[in-house]
């Protein structure tokens, strides 16, 4: 376990982005399936 407060805060921080990375990959990668799985033209132009 880290003892001092800049170890401490950089876990914090790295767990925070690591969690927002991990969420934003996921998401983008469920936007491309949807994409790719379109076949109506103007539906895919709006999304």
């Amino acid at each position: 376990m880290a003892n001092h407060k800049s170890a401490l805060k950089r876990i914090r921080s790295n767990e925070a982005k690591r969690l927002r990375n991990r969420y934003q990959h996921k998401t983008a990668r469920n936007a491309m399936k949807k994409f790719q799985e379109l076949t109506d033209k103007k539906e895919a132009e709006t999304m």
